[in-house]
């Protein structure tokens, strides 16, 4: 009898699934999306309705070729690929290329992996949402548009390798303008004005300044603060009003994908890439002991605080037993979801309440714990009563001066005694203490008053989980894209990351400064927000998508007409002439902007092409960048300089002398010693770093300049070399693994190689990956072989 075949789109899901059916059923991976537009050209006929030329990706061809092998011979097709626009789209593709097979295709659809989703959504086919597929199509080509128009605009203006996007060079602005208002900012001088007080019989507290007479107090100078205190000092303290108050706090809705985002960056440190592709593992599916592969979370793409009505009984039920029935409330909380929230999905939530973070931690490795503790506390908690808390506010009279105390008791912790949500950017003066039992018209010991000048503070750079939670509010992409714009703006090198925050690179700067200028349209923000809403309304079936890209394209192809005249004029404002004269030509050197941000050049270009570095100062860097060190080669002192790679030690004698050392977190790069001795010179070899990363070289340098590469214990695996494999860095600053004895060798692969033979097809090593579909894993380097195992046996 025929199978029923199943296609779905992880090859973790194949596991998963194949152990809920029975030998009626074929599952198969897709990969992801299986077609594509071609990276080498643009390939939308903007002509004839834009249409797209997809083609299938190389990457991809195998597993269409399996798939369309068991579709010969399946009697249904289903296609289970993700329930969002993505997995839409690549279901409408498979069946695209399967039409020719002629056979029955339907399109399932489940919230969670588990027996009953997947049985139920076989029961139930469907077909495949044409609204949902064109919704994903329109925002393909319109980011291809883009991209791929201005790009090449900006490489020729400016410099070859540089790249735009739709959505992500909005996120640099956002980030560029937050910089500008930390730059533009004037701290203002304010001072407070505490007051250690104390009752008959009770304990010392403090009370603020908080009004003179009936104005809110507001103390500017050192000399109103000194006035302020002398009179206080003056005065009796006499309690003038208590006011107690029962305040509920209320708990917050299970997880949808930005909050989870936001929750995990503050809480567990992770990036909005992290948690996605741990979350994706935690959804697909993991071995949990006698259980074998089980799905432990709801689809993670969701912007819907929806639960379904089971789980919430289920949760309801768990509550009363574990915690008793004064933490249930008389019904089930529900949430309203966000405007515009799209409610295909249910909120995150564990698929069984059932399943402990205790009872299975054994099963999961540290970081996929962490996130499914997350999940399932605030899942818990979204179900619990409030919180009950006695507010008091204490308002001390001392003259004309209001000195206000404020504490607070839990009367019952509700809901807080599973979960409390975090919170970004907030001020430690922020806290509440406890207060001791006073009456009004007490006077109160007057135990010390201290004045304390503050400045006021410039708005916070943006961490991983204030810009999503910025992007989310502001309408700029969608959850599920959060995660690829953080990631591609700081690997275009746009923006970086330090103590948790970004930070605009010279070069960010200037390509958002041009990019504004030559395309204010395309990267307003309220313009993107409209098209996001846009391409829901092709979703809803509201418009049509088509429509939607020749109401955009129309002005954008007239910004895209004029964009290198504006970006060309633009750069030439943004030259600023100094009083430094040009030592070849004599004329007036200017500083022009370029790829690794300001540099000095003759202004008489192209007669002259002189050009050199900015210093520290001249780049606006206040840092002292004179450190301790002499070159090694002429004995001149070395200086800190700034590159593409961050700062780094250059001799002061440059350009007649060129060394450079490389420096790490503001500290010079010391040396490794080893055990090796040079061939040539018998001298000990140490471990040096370099732009192009570790290298071994002769502790005699610069009188011996022996050097060779590490290797990192693993054979070259081509025929007839007998050369070692050895970390690299490429002219982008990415590692990969070379043949030591290139360039007669020229093996190279990108992921880390590890010491282990590959048991299917005896390749002699395997190489560390990590996917959307997998998470880190460990494959066959072997691009003909498709083993993989995970990274961790034990995870």
């Amino acid at each position: 009898m025929p199978k029923s075949l199943i296609v779905v789109e992880s090859p973790t899901k194949v596991k998963t699934i194949t152990k809920f059916l029975g030998s009626n059923y074929t599952v198969k991976a897709s990969g992801g999306h299986v077609r594509d537009l071609p990276q080498k050209k643009l390939s939308v006929d903007i002509e004839n309705g834009f249409k797209p030329d997809y083609v299938i990706i190389d990457s991809k061809k195998k597993y269409v070729k399996q798939i369309k092998e068991a579709a010969k011979k399946a009697s249904n097709i289903f296609l289970a690929t993700d329930p969002d626009r993505e997995g839409e789209a690549i279901g409408w593709h498979l069946a695209h290329e399967l039409k020719n097979i002629k056979k029955p295709i339907k399109r399932i659809t489940f919230n969670e992996i588990t027996r009953d989703a997947v049985q139920e959504a076989i029961k139930k086919p469907g077909k495949i949402d044409q609204k949902l597929v064109d919704a994903q199509q329109a925002r393909r080509v319109l980011d291809r548009l883009v991209g791929y128009q201005i790009s090449p605009i900006l490489g020729r203006t400016i410099k070859w390798g540089l790249s735009a996007g739709r959505v992500q060079s909005v996120a640099v602005r956002l980030i560029c303008e937050r910089e500008a208002e930390i730059e533009s900012f004037i701290p203002e001088e304010y001072w407070s004005i505490t007051a250690k007080l104390k009752g008959d019989k009770t304990d010392p507290f403090e009370a603020k300044l908080n009004k003179i007479g009936k104005k809110k107090a507001k103390v500017e100078n050192e000399g109103q603060a000194k006035t302020i205190v002398k009179q206080s000092t003056d005065e009796d303290f006499i309690v003038d009003k208590i006011q107690r108050k029962e305040r509920k706090r209320r708990p917050v809705p299970p997880f949808i994908t930005s909050r989870l985002q936001q929750e995990a960056a503050r809480k567990l440190r992770f990036t909005a890439r992290k948690t996605m592709v741990i979350a994706q593992q935690l959804y697909e599916g993991l071995e949990i002991g006698d259980e074998g592969m089980v799905g432990l979370i709801t689809y993670m793409r969701t912007d819907s605080t929806r639960v379904a009505s089971e789980a919430i009984n289920a949760v309801r039920d768990f509550i009363s037993e574990k915690y008793g029935s004064e933490y249930l409330p008389g019904r089930p909380v529900t949430y309203k979801s966000r405007k515009g929230a799209q409610d295909a999905h249910e909120a995150i939530r564990p698929t069984s309440i059932a399943r402990n973070p205790e009872d299975i931690k054994q099963f999961l490795n540290k970081d996929q714990l962490a996130l499914y503790d997350l999940i399932w506390k605030r899942f818990v908690a979204s179900q619990m009563k409030p919180a009950l808390l006695d507010v008091t506010t204490i308002d001390i009279k001392a003259g004309k001066y209001i000195y206000r105390a404020t504490g607070s008791i839990i009367k019952f912790q509700g809901f807080m005694s599973v979960y409390l949500e975090g919170k970004d950017d907030s001020p430690d003066d922020d806290k509440e203490s406890i207060l001791p039992e006073l009456k009004q018209g007490q006077i109160l010991e007057l135990l010390g008053i201290t004045p304390q000048q503050h400045f006021t503070q410039p708005p916070h750079r943006y961490s991983e989980a204030t810009l999503v939670k910025a992007l989310e509010e502001k309408g700029i992409g969608r959850p599920s894209t959060y995660a690829s714009i953080i990631s591609t703006i700081q690997s275009r090198e746009y923006v970086i990351k330090e103590k948790n925050r970004f930070i605009p690179t010279e070069m960010g700067k200037m390509v958002n400064l041009l990019l504004v200028e030559s395309f204010p349209e395309v990267l307003d923000v309220e313009f993107t927000a409209r098209m996001e809403s846009e391409l829901d309304d092709i979703e809803d079936g509201k418009r049509k998508w088509v429509e939607v890209l020749e109401e955009f394209y129309g002005p954008f192809s007239k910004y895209l007409e004029k964009a290198p005249e504006t970006i060309r004029s633009v750069k030439k404002d943004m030259e600023e002439v100094t009083d430094e004269v040009c030592e070849q030509c004599g004329k007036k050197m200017v500083i022009k902007w370029g790829r690794f941000g300001k540099f000095l050049a003759c202004s008489g270009y192209p007669e002259c092409r002189n050009t050199r570095e900015l210093d520290d100062d001249e780049q606006g860097n206040d840092e002292n960048n004179s450190i301790d060190e002499v070159c090694e080669k002429c004995g001149s002192p070395m200086v800190v300089k700034v590159g593409r790679y961050g700062k780094f030690l250059a001799c002061s004698a440059y350009p007649d002398c060129k060394n450079t050392k490389q420096l790490k977190n503001g500290e010079k790069v010391e040396d490794e010693p080893t055990d090796e001795v040079c061939e040539k010179c018998g001298s000990p070899m140490v471990i040096k770093t370099g732009r192009y990363g570790r290298f071994m070289a002769c502790s005699k340098y610069p009188k011996c300049k022996t050097v060779k590469s590490i290797s990192i214990g693993i054979d070259c695996p081509q025929e007839d070399c007998d050369g070692y494999l050895t970390e690299r860095r490429g002219r982008g600053g990415r590692p990969f693994y070379g043949c030591s004895n290139y360039p007669d060798c020229k093996f190279a692969v990108w992921n880390k190689p590890v010491d282990k033979k590959c048991p299917e097809c005896g390749a002699p090593f395997l190489v560390e990956k990590t996917t959307k579909a997998k998470g880190e894993h460990l494959a066959c380097y072997n691009k003909e072989c498709s083993y993989t195992e995970p990274k961790n046996q034990e995870d």
